[in-house]
């Protein structure tokens, strides 16, 4: 749910700092209309696409041996609710959102009205501070841990894979840059990363991937987007 082009850039995390960093993203989202076109940046033309490459990701995994249940997933950033309603109510009976924005929220009890029974909780509240319970098949984070300093990223992920039911799957996914850099986007407040940091912080999560595909069919001029599914070592040394 973060913007998807690069219009002013660093190279280093410290750019922003801790408390800032998440300061100067509410103040950017709060300017942001609640619509597709807003929660991707302008790209709203895209959504279908993004979609179908979703499904298909997501189907492979529920092909898995030992694959996640279709009970109840978590959309991490949900903005309007575009991933809950036009991806996990396809396959999931039950569904959380998590955003810290209001107006997104109330924007999505609208538009998900006609499944109220479905929607069990809408969270109010940033990644960082969400607490989990192991109640989720799949936790879905897309376009939104950009919006995550690495340390508050690594502890967000293990609070995901404590967050998992038996067989539960973390599925992320997020721009890339191009380079092995690091690009800050001071204008939104957030870090795209490159694919080796991706694997780096896979790693300091304790949480081993299990599936990874590139998004095709996106206009030229927008990051490489790459969708992975992701799994605790500990849970998959288990089942094994």
């Amino acid at each position: 749910m973060y913007y998807l082009s690069s219009p002013k850039m660093e190279k280093e995390e410290s750019t922003l700092e801790g408390h800032e960093f998440y300061t100067a993203a509410v103040k950017y989202w709060e300017h942001v209309p609640p619509t597709i076109d807003g929660m991707l940046g302008g790209f709203g033309f895209i959504s279908q696409i993004d979609i179908k490459g979703s499904t298909k990701f997501l189907k492979a995994l529920f092909e898995l041996k030992n694959p996640p249940l279709k009970t109840y997933a978590l959309d991490c950033g949900a903005g309007i609710g575009r991933i809950t309603k036009n991806l996990l109510l396809n396959h999931f009976k039950y569904v959380d959102l998590v955003e810290q924005n209001l107006k997104f929220l109330e924007v999505a009890k609208t538009c998900l009205k006609s499944h109220s029974t479905r929607i069990c909780n809408y969270y109010p509240i940033g990644l960082q501070n969400f607490c989990f319970t192991a109640k989720y098949d799949v936790i879905w984070c897309q376009w939104v841990l950009g919006h995550l300093k690495r340390d508050d990223l690594i502890e967000f992920l293990k609070k995901c894979s404590s967050g998992l039911k038996s067989n539960g799957v973390i599925v992320i996914k997020e721009n890339v840059t191009s380079s092995e850099n690091l690009e800050i986007d001071t204008k939104d407040s957030s870090v795209t990363r490159p694919l080796s940091e991706f694997y780096r912080i896979f790693q300091e999560s304790n949480l081993a991937c299990i599936k990874e595909e590139q998004q095709h069919k996106f206009p030229r001029g927008l990051y490489p987007v790459y969708m992975f599914a992701l799994k605790s070592d500990n849970k998959l040394q288990t089942s094994m």
